[in-house]
């Protein structure tokens, strides 16, 4: 019943190694799961979801949560048609990746489970890390991409990745302390890096 959360930093591979997790142990990936659960409970499309997090701490989503009045915002939930604001996103998030981890045999992917998941009895954290330009390269040779739109891609989700942690309240999330296993991708071959984590939780 073990769940294995893969925290990274954007392009260290981490979403290719959650997957061979997964796949080695036949434990279920979370990662778009996420997205369609929390769509779900929130009754919003799939997209809103995408695009809240994408949009996650922009000047833009703080203008519209001081725009939208709370009174509205419990008229349209009462209604049934759904709606979603920084914080509707964040306790939707905690209740999932808490279920999605109770039911065991899980990697999770990102979204702060580290943090959501510290004090999980079967959990194991894992962090991928690696130089800014190794972690551009990774996407040009796996999502063929450009150079220039894989450094432009990587930067940006990197301030995602911030912004996403300052609303958690949390600035430390790369700290090795936070994990079982910190991997240097610079390091390790993506078959090196699984084999430790198979042997972390064996």
């Amino acid at each position: 019943m073990a769940v294995i959360t893969i925290s990274r930093q954007f392009g260290a591979g981490g979403k290719t190694l959650g997957r061979l997790i997964a796949e080695s142990l036949n434990y279920t990936f979370a990662d778009s799961s996420i997205v369609q659960r929390l769509a779900k409970e929130a009754n919003v499309s799939t997209d809103w979801v995408i695009a809240h997090e994408k949009e996650a701490g922009s000047t833009f989503s703080r203008l519209l949560n001081t725009m939208v009045s709370r009174s509205l915002i419990d008229r349209v939930i009462k209604d049934e048609r759904g709606y979603l604001d920084e914080q509707i996103y964040l306790d939707y998030l905690v209740l999932i990746i808490a279920q999605i981890a109770d039911e065991g045999d899980v990697v999770i992917l990102g979204r702060g489970s580290q943090y959501i998941l510290k004090d999980h009895p079967e959990a194991y954290h894992v962090l991928l890390i690696n130089n800014l330009d190794n972690r551009v390269q990774f996407m040009v040779e796996n999502y063929d991409l450009t150079e220039k739109k894989a450094r432009q891609l990587v930067n940006f989700e990197d301030r995602r990745r911030t912004n996403l942690y300052r609303k958690l309240g949390k600035t430390d999330y790369d700290s090795p302390s936070l994990y079982h296993l910190v991997l240097n991708m610079e390091r390790f071959s993506m078959d090196e890096a699984l084999q430790q984590v198979l042997f972390l939780i064996s």
